[in-house]
């Protein structure tokens, strides 16, 4: 009888790990673009740019986290979601600057490694990867027992994408004029989740399973656990044809600290409020948790997944295929001249819900 290892006693099982890595290698496979040289498993993972359409590739790298909204995951035992999340939150800042997300890499760290649970995670980290259009070649899965619960988990991921030097979007052409089109997100993404759960679970005394008029036949845990949005591909197809001067992710900070990002010193955003559709859940979460409209403007993204600002000669244009490509847009606002003295970002209007 083989004896069990003293590692594996003290709560690290490499033989578990092992079996995790084949088990997973068809799924990452499935992800593998032409430039991928190296199979999963590897030190690290090995990946050749192809420079026919780029006379100065740079590369664009970004790291997230999913957040407490794994917490979801853990309350309702549906972990297939997550990983999208994870390739989400780092793609959707690689390709504001215009680039094409190439590959990814993500780290899965536990108290004990559950191989079904950390399996389903990474088929949703493939599947990000195949929304986005890049590859998965390579991660970490962590055993560290005493740091984490035995059946919680921690999730990091790493995007890395290239654009040619004379095409990146840096935001210094936007100018007086412009138009801010705003794409609709798919409900909460992967921010403000401290606040959800407080307000749905603490404060409203809700467990996942139950459900709430306002969301429909939804449970309160699979409106959370929608997957955030990747606009990867459509950021590609509209770079082929227009000029997008100007790409904002509105994650954490909201429409203030992000649009604020991307304009030049002399430019001020204008948004109007009641110009987009406000998806239930957040009017819901304003109701119930008495937080102002300030607030949740700048604590999650009320419906705005991601800001493109384009010249006004285009924004038609850009809307028809927009439409085209089956994505809800709308025309949010517009860039003017600021003073020293204004905010980057203003609303007008009455309310946005």
């Amino acid at each position: 009888m083989k004896q069990e290892s003293l590692y594996a006693k003290a709560g690290v099982d490499i033989e578990k790990a092992n079996k995790l890595v084949k088990q997973i290698s068809s799924i990452v496979s499935t992800t593998y673009t032409r430039g991928v040289i190296t199979e999963i498993g590897g030190f690290a993972g090995l990946f050749a740019m192809d420079n026919n359409h780029c006379e100065e590739p740079v590369l664009v790298s970004s790291t997230d986290g999913v957040g407490t909204k794994l917490m979801i995951a853990f309350m309702t035992g549906r972990h297939d979601t997550v990983g999208i999340d994870l390739v989400a939150m780092c793609v959707n800042d690689v390709i504001v600057t215009g680039a094409q997300p190439l590959f990814f890499l993500d780290y899965f760290a536990t108290g004990k490694l559950q191989e079904e649970t950390a399996a389903t995670v990474i088929k949703g980290i493939a599947e990000g990867c195949k929304q986005a259009g890049c590859a998965l070649i390579g991660g970490e899965t962590a055993e560290m027992p005493g740091m984490y619960p035995d059946d919680e988990y921690d999730l990091a991921g790493f995007a890395v994408g290239v654009v040619d030097r004379n095409k990146i979007i840096d935001g210094s052409e936007i100018g007086e004029g412009h138009k801010i089109i705003g794409l609709a997100s798919s409900g909460l993404h992967s921010n403000g989740f401290s606040l959800v759960r407080k307000i749905f679970f603490d404060q409203m005394g809700l467990a996942p399973d139950d459900t709430l008029p306002e969301l429909g036949k939804r449970t309160i845990g699979e409106e959370l656990l929608e997957p955030t949005k990747i606009y990867a591909r459509v950021v590609n197809n509209l770079n082929r044809t227009f000029k997008i001067d100007g790409i904002v992710h509105v994650t954490g900070g909201g429409f203030q600290d992000n649009i604020s990002r991307v304009l030049p010193h002399y430019c001020k955003a204008v948004i109007d409020k009641g110009s987009w559709t406000v998806p239930p859940v957040f009017k819901l979460i304003k109701k119930a948790g008495g937080v102002s409209e300030e607030e949740m403007l700048r604590t999650f993204n009320c419906g705005i997944g991601l800001i493109m600002i384009v010249p006004s000669s285009q924004t038609k244009d850009v809307l028809l295929l927009l439409k085209a490509l089956k994505e809800e847009a709308f025309v949010i606002g517009r860039i003017e001249k600021r003073a020293e003295s204004e905010s980057k970002v203003e609303f007008t209007g009455d309310t946005v819900f």
